[in-house]
Formats: structure tokens, sequence, C-alpha cells
């Protein structure tokens, strides 16, 4: 069998082969992949297509000379009910520190991996953070720099006159209503506040 004839779903855009295959079929397909001659493991990682589950990507190649290397994609799909692949350190030793960071980030188990423990954040940390629906804490404790449009962001960035002003745009990784509003989202508030503390001077009432 030639290396054309052993993918099933084959793309090739600029000289790179993209394969996709089934999950149960990923291992195999590495392993195919080391046979035809693909033993540098470059990187592997995956993306979250939210209900549609994770695309999961693994990169290897092979190397011609000093100058040359044929590249290959090969990239599977699964759902997050399952979200687990088996591990293919037996194969690509490379692919060891990859497997903990893509398990770590997105909670994608890897069986039969000699040490899947967490890699890159501290101790007790909950959560994944590159899933989308994981909420970025930062971005609720500190202003995001795309609020920074016409008519937000405060004053210096008020919208035109006549032209209502856009509502506010919530950051990537924040959920609706977990941002607090800011002092200029209440403007006829703050104008009847200011309005009532020079009326009451010390010595007069309201009314005088």
């Amino acid at each position: 069998m030639t290396e054309t004839e052993a993918w099933d779903d084959v793309q090739e855009t600029f000289g790179e082969r993209t394969v996709t295959v089934a999950s149960e079929n990923w291992l195999a397909t590495l392993e195919r992949a080391h046979g035809f001659g693909y033993t540098f493991f470059d990187w592997l990682t995956a993306v979250d297509e939210e209900a549609a589950g994770f695309d999961v990507f693994a990169h290897v190649a092979k190397v011609e000379g000093d100058d040359r290397a044929t590249r290959l994609l090969i990239r599977t799909r699964i759902p997050k009910d399952k979200a687990e692949l088996p591990s293919a350190v037996h194969v690509y030793r490379g692919a060891n520190w990859h497997e903990r960071e893509t398990f770590e980030m997105f909670g994608i188990t890897f069986t039969n991996h000699p040490n899947l423990v967490p890699l890159l954040l501290p101790d007790g940390f909950d959560g994944h953070p590159l899933r989308k629906d994981f909420v970025l804490a930062a971005r609720v404790a500190k202003e995001w720099p795309g609020v920074k449009e016409p008519g937000e962001g405060g004053p210096s960035h008020a919208a035109p006159a006549g032209r209502a002003a856009r509502r506010r745009m919530v950051p990537p990784g924040v959920p609706d209503g977990w941002l607090k509003p800011l002092p200029e989202d209440e403007p006829a508030a703050s104008a009847g506040s200011a309005a009532s503390a020079e009326s009451e001077t010390p010595g007069q009432e309201g009314g005088a």
C-alpha cells in the first residue's frame, strides 16, 4: 500500500497534507504515519468547537535531508461527553508534553499515558482555561480593551452628537451578567446625585 492509498480522507493545501480520521482510528493513523517515515513529532493540540465537541490535531513531519521536510496534519473530532483518545507516547515520545498540556487546558483524557498530570497550572487550579465555556476572571476584574469604542469606556470615548451609543460589549470568556456596570452606564443617576449634593449645602435646607 502506498502512502496516498493509506489515507481515506486527505486534503492537500500548499503542499501540506491534512488527514481526517474517526476517533477510533486516531492511534492507528499515527502509527501508520510513523511507519511511512513521519518520525518527527511537532505538536498536538485541540480546538473547542462547543456543542460539536473537540477537534484534536497532531502535526508530524518526514525529514528528508538538511533542508526539506514533508509535513502531515492528522485531525479527529471527539464528543465533549466522552473527551478521550488513546495516548500516542509509545509511538512518538514527543507527544508526552503535548498530551499533558491538552489534558490540562481542555480536559481531554489520553488513555494509557504514562504520566497524565498537570503541567502548567498551579496546584488546585479548577477548570480548563482553553475551553470556550471557561470564565476568564481577569476579564471580569479589569476593564477589557475592547470596550474602547464610540459610546463606551468613558467620556473621552463618547458617541458623536446625534448618534446613539452602542450596547456595552461583553469580553470574550465572560458570560452575560458577570460585568459590573461602569459609572458612565448610568449618567442620569450620576447627574441627579450631583445636583442633590449641590443643593444640600451646610446650614441650608433643600427648599431654601
